[in-house]
């Protein structure tokens, strides 16, 4: 059974981070007893990348990074139908393919789009991975929120399948909807602000919210290597 941590203070309540830094550090006193172990800090880029960096410099921990895509709802940006890895791990939205009425080769299409996206980053990224580190380990991964959830479940899975000893789950903010996708997945998802409701944005947790530039987010992540 999945163990959640979180800070029952913050639930249902927006603005409760200054930055993801901020968060990071917060999140690095609720994992405190992966502090100086053989852990390891996996980011999803590039939102996570902040947040993460701040979990390895705290626990004393490395930091790897996972390439991990949104696959989009069709003539939509933000809206997701699942999600894919740079390993080929997908997850679907089965319930909301059915709702949008998708057939499967327009499902396929934005598969495809997605895996094109990925394989781009990946490109991007791939200078600051550390392949094979997960085996044996504990793998703490990283975001700086999570509103439906798939694209964590698609990077959870794949960690999995690089035979990860145990998967922890590590972000700022969350859906509750989102970390009940994830709880059959994980051993532990620490999680400080959680919230309820019908509508939810992972920025709503933030009072100073920026996107992260793809090139910021593999310095960040170049100047963290040993």
């Amino acid at each position: 059974m999945t163990v959640l941590h979180e800070d029952r203070t913050l639930r249902d309540r927006v603005r409760v981070f200054r930055d993801r830094n901020e968060a990071g550090k917060r999140l690095v006193r609720s994992l405190h007893l992966y502090s100086e172990t053989d852990a390891i800090v996996v980011a999803v880029p590039a939102g996570g990348v902040p947040v993460a960096s701040e979990v390895s410099h705290g626990l004393h921990l490395m930091l790897d990074v996972i390439v991990a895509r949104k696959v989009q709802v069709p003539g939509e940006t933000e809206a997701g139908i699942g999600a894919v890895t740079a390993d080929g791990t997908l997850v679907l939205n089965d319930s909301l393919i059915a709702a949008l009425r998708l057939g499967e080769d327009a499902v396929q299409k934005q598969v495809a789009k997605a895996r094109d996206s990925v394989e781009s980053r990946e490109k991007l990224f791939g200078c600051c991975r550390v392949r094979g580190l997960a085996k044996g380990r504990a793998a703490i991964l990283v975001d700086d929120g999570l509103a439906t959830g798939y694209t964590m479940l698609a990077a959870v899975r794949s960690v999995k399948n690089q035979g990860a000893s145990k998967v922890v789950v590590a972000i700022p903010t969350a859906s509750e909807n989102a970390l009940d996708l994830l709880s059959r997945d994980v051993d532990e998802i620490h999680c400080l602000n959680v919230r309820t409701g019908r509508s939810f944005a992972v920025a709503d947790a933030y009072l100073e919210w920026r996107d992260i530039p793809e090139r910021e987010a593999v310095a960040l992540l170049r100047s963290s290597l040993p």
